[in-house]
């Protein structure tokens, strides 16, 4: 079998070679995959700021910083898993629609060869045709959101697809579990008093900013794992749940938010969850001074694969995707 890790950083310098997520080779071999990054460079479902297009290549750019082992959780990634850099999925600038069914029809394959991907993103909206594409093939999921925003409106200016309505829709295509689910890292100022409530009426559990501030981290993240317990979740990271002190390159900042340090805490606590999909979104190169962003997000990227390289080494009863 093959097994696909990054270039050697001792043989080639790493700014050196083409953009690829931690230089790891850029090939569509799902057979000798155990993960894949992927990027979906999509950002019509914008409500404020547009750019997230370009996420995908600043977040590659940026993960040329990444090493192999991950001290945090005593990981050497690339020991547990065969990883590679899956390029773009297709997508239509300037037609949602359209642009979900091509990446549903994108990932799609990439499940149902008992690869789990990270999808880079892109703006928030491109969440429903990932699911859509996990769903297919592992049935409703379990959601881990780290936002700043619920994303339960049910239509902004009147149209149902949109960086903002995303959940609501994925809960009504039967693409979740929300009884399994729960949304992390909710602030900022909202259009009514019960914007929020959306989410509780679909069923999700909601965490707001304010609340993990009385809760603490580590009680927030033990209400996660109690939440999910040993269902197959998806984890998605919106980069605006980071303040925009530390992550200012994104579509809809609030201040008041995480540091880059305890988004990191928060995604190593998840280590063992049955994670069979991932993202990290709303990256805005334009308003990211010396990358700052697109740093953060490679490196939620590369604990997400150390959570996934945790797996495959016997983290949890299903000890690989790959059955």
């Amino acid at each position: 079998m093959i097994s696909y890790e990054p270039a050697d950083s001792f043989v080639t310098p790493r700014f050196s070679g083409v953009r690829t997520f931690m230089r790891l080779p850029n090939v569509q071999d799902l057979e000798n995959s155990d993960a894949a990054i992927v990027g979906a460079p999509f950002d019509t479902g914008s409500s404020f700021r547009v750019g997230a297009r370009f996420g995908p290549e600043s977040i590659r750019s940026a993960s040329h910083l990444l090493r192999p082992y991950n001290p945090s959780q005593n990981i050497i990634i690339f020991e547990h898993l065969s990883v590679i850099d899956y390029g773009d999925v297709p997508v239509i600038p300037g037609f949602i629609e359209e642009s979900y069914e091509r990446i549903k029809e994108g990932l799609e394959p990439i499940h149902r060869a008992g690869v789990v991907p990270i999808v880079l993103g892109g703006d928030h909206s491109i969440a429903l045709p990932e699911l859509r594409a996990a769903a297919a093939v592992h049935g409703p999921l379990a959601l881990v959101q780290f936002d700043s925003h619920a994303d339960t409106w049910d239509a902004y200016f009147g149209k149902k697809y949109n960086h903002g309505t995303v959940f609501r829709r994925a809960v009504e295509e039967g693409l979740l579990r929300p009884e399994r689910s729960i949304q992390v890292g909710m602030r900022g100022p909202l259009y009514d008093a019960g914007d929020w409530d959306a989410s509780l009426e679909l069923g999700f559990e909601l965490i707001t900013t304010d609340g993990v501030r009385e809760l603490g981290i580590h009680e927030t993240i033990a209400r996660v794992r109690e939440r999910v317990g040993d269902a197959k979740a998806y984890v998605s990271f919106d980069v605006d749940f980071v303040d925009p002190a530390f992550a200012p390159g994104t579509g809809t900042p609030e201040i008041g938010g995480f540091t880059s340090r305890e988004a990191q805490e928060f995604v190593r606590a998840l280590a063992g969850i049955n994670i069979v999909g991932c993202d990290v979104v709303e990256v805005y190169p334009q308003y990211d001074p010396a990358q700052i962003t697109a740093l953060l997000a490679a490196s939620v990227a590369y604990e997400l694969l150390s959570l996934i390289a945790i797996l495959n080494k016997g983290g949890h009863p299903t000890t690989s995707a790959k059955q």
